[in-house]
């Protein structure tokens, strides 16, 4: 017990940011199983302890680990044709990010996608409201949500408004939506991994150690989720998505 406390405090985290962190992996399992729209308060927490680039070399570990949980459980009900319609767009997003990763004004960039995202939830909520059941079918509606969670996914992991916008409109039910978007962001994640080992050098030996310190807190977190999920229907699952997805872009515009 005392090594593991002496491992912890090479760290220099007060016990308050490592409950802050803790309480971050245990959001992160929540999302990875399927309570959306958390992934900007997680974002937020990690860049306050351990600044804006760093956190995203400390996150990205973690979600790996917690789409691995997420593929495992919810495998069965992945849509591959949906998958595949966004997928080619966000892998050419992601080198972009890679990129011109060290040369946009963060701040900027997150107010500019934060109003882009409350647009979107609104044109999805006035969607709802008329009844309009068609789904958007155009390539480049597909294919600009690509892009977009691809970018936004290598500069600050906050990909996940995008692509959840994208299968709220696809109308995929609540496990297939899941069970989709675990597969998306696993292979999505895994392809970020050596960018940031090799590029911008933000996995190292310490954080990796760190993530084993944090990992149980995806665990719990997924456990919970499941057990949240389980209790929404589709139609109540798709209004708490659109809510939480407009509540993280104002977190986001205004943080």
């Amino acid at each position: 017990m005392q090594g593991i406390v002496d491992s912890m405090a090479q760290f220099h985290l007060s016990w308050l940011n490592w409950f802050l962190a803790f309480l971050a992996s245990f959001i992160l399992g929540m999302g990875k199983a399927g309570v959306k729209g958390l992934g900007v308060l997680i974002v937020t927490l990690m860049a306050i302890l351990f600044g804006g680039k760093a956190s995203t070399g400390i996150l990205i570990p973690l979600m790996v680990a917690a789409d691995i949980l997420a593929v495992f459980y919810y495998n069965r009900h992945t849509q591959w044709k949906f998958l595949l319609k966004i997928l080619p767009t966000m892998v050419l997003g992601v080198l972009i990010g890679v990129w011109f990763g060290n040369d946009i004004s963060e701040r900027l960039f997150k107010q500019i996608m934060a109003i882009f995202i409350i647009l979107t939830v609104i044109m999805m909520v006035w969607m709802d409201r008329k009844k309009n059941m068609a789904v958007p079918k155009h390539w480049f509606f597909a294919s600009s949500m690509g892009l977009l969670s691809g970018i936004t996914s290598m500069i600050g992991n906050l990909a996940g408004s995008f692509a959840d916008i994208y299968f709220l409109a696809v109308r995929l039910p609540k496990n297939q939506f899941i069970g989709t978007a675990a597969w998306l962001f696993l292979i999505i994640n895994v392809f970020k991994l050596p960018f940031h080992i090799f590029v911008w050098k933000t996995v190292t030996s310490e954080s990796l150690l760190l993530n084993l310190f944090l990992t149980p807190g995806i665990l719990f977190g997924f456990l919970s989720g499941v057990t949240l999920v389980k209790l929404l229907n589709n139609e109540v699952y798709r209004k708490f998505i659109m809510i939480v997805t407009a509540m993280g872009a104002l977190l986001m515009l205004f943080r």
